[in-house]
């Protein structure tokens, strides 16, 4: 049977001539709590074409009306797909070369994946699975935004398990066999961004799926992040399917999705721990923690009234994430008044239960890479908003589009 995981996407990019430091913006699950941050942006941009107006940052949500605003992003895509905005750059990959004020360069590589082959339900075993448990009352709200939308915008990682560094890392020792189709400055202190187009992409998946032989646990791909993007996308795919005919399937956008596709061994690549902030919590919150952890390793949390104060978590970061998680959903459960918040950049935590009192702030631990692979392929998942792949500001930028319809 023939390898069909993974596909040669036709993606759309800006037509020359756009200013692409405008065009590219931040993933929309960013500085969810800092509405400064997208204010900024909103005055970058200006009136200039950009993914800023065809996706709908989170940091907005309950706090704009959400329908017209979901409507005007979809006419914009619309917009761009009929006066010329996006260009189809035919069937292809795109290898990204990643620069920031952290890592000197990380590869990625822009395919579109079969999303039969993939799931997020624990102990359901395929090629792609969730490295976190997915919260499945976030996709509906999601499936809002992407079920009248023509194109995806994806800010999906995958990462893939290749110690001998043969396909991302091959592929750029060959980058000026390729065109270069963009090359740039991204906004916001997010670094310097280029990106190669492949259009030979058969040998690339063969590779892949050597890889798959070679690793033999039944694996390909997991979700670094994006993990409830790509769930929606999932879900989406799976109301669309039931009016297809089997051959309708077989060839239908929305059956693909676009990611960026990493060796969890690119050197670029580094783990950081996703903090947590829990905004009107009571004094009882950090006593009930500290009996439920009772670890060797020292972290420390963090109040506006309290200032800095130490926490000993477990020594493996999956079981602390999982003691921590736990009694945070519980909490939750009993105290109505209070949220939680998640955010990848320990400066930022900290910003955030400084600016707002009563909040306290949780510093975890970072998971190493050899936690992960070997965690999923034993069938588990993280428990959610386990690690991030770099700070904020590293994460991906929307850029790359692919239809969906």
């Amino acid at each position: 049977m023939a390898f069909k995981t993974i596909k040669a996407p036709h993606i759309l990019l800006p037509r020359k001539g756009i200013d692409m430091t405008a065009w590219a913006v931040i993933a929309c699950d960013q500085f969810t709590s800092q509405l400064d941050y997208w204010e900024d942006v909103e005055k970058l941009v200006g009136d200039k074409p950009s993914t800023l107006r065809m996706m709908f940052p989170e940091a907005y949500l309950g706090k704009v009306d959400e329908e017209a605003y979901i409507k005007k992003t979809n006419e914009t895509i619309k917009k761009y797909l009929s006066d010329g905005t996006l260009v189809d750059e035919g069937e292809c990959f795109i290898l990204v070369d990643r620069k920031t004020n952290v890592v000197e360069r990380r590869l990625g590589l822009m395919i579109a994946i079969d999303l039969e082959d993939y799931t997020y339900e624990k102990g359901v075993k395929s090629l792609i699975r969730a490295s976190e448990a997915t919260i499945v009352e976030r996709i509906p709200p999601r499936l809002k935004i992407r079920k009248d939308a023509d194109v995806e915008l994806p800010h999906i990682l995958f990462l893939y398990d290749d110690k001998d560094r043969a396909i991302n890392e091959e592929l750029y020792k060959r980058r000026s066999e390729f065109e270069k189709v963009y090359d740039f400055d991204l906004n916001k202190d997010g670094g310097h961004i280029a990106g190669y187009k492949i259009k030979d992409t058969k040998p690339i998946i063969e590779k892949f799926e050597n890889l798959l032989k070679k690793n033999n646990n039944g694996l390909l791909f997991i979700v670094g992040d994006g993990n409830h993007s790509l769930a929606t996308a999932k879900a989406h795919w799976d109301k669309v399917k039931v009016n297809l005919s089997e051959k309708e399937r077989e060839s239908h956008p929305g059956r693909y999705a676009l990611v960026e596709a990493l060796n969890i061994y690119d050197e670029g690549l580094i783990f950081e721990p996703i903090h947590r902030v829990i905004f009107n919590a009571g004094d009882d919150f950090l006593v009930g923690l500290r009996k439920v952890l009772n670890g060797e390793n020292e972290s420390y949390s963090y109040s506006l009234e309290k200032g800095k104060e130490k926490l000993m978590m477990p020594k493996k970061g999956p079981q602390a994430y999982k003691i921590v998680q736990s009694y945070v959903d519980n909490y939750l459960k009993e105290h109505k008044e209070a949220s939680v918040d998640y955010i990848h950049d320990e400066d930022q935590t900290i910003a955030v239960a400084k600016a707002n009192k009563g909040s306290v702030a949780l510093i975890m631990p970072a998971l190493t890479k050899g936690d992960i692979f070997e965690y999923i392929a034993l069938d588990e998942v993280l428990p959610r908003k386990a690690f991030s792949m770099g700070h904020a500001v590293e994460k991906r930028y929307y850029l790359e589009s692919k239809r969906i319809k």
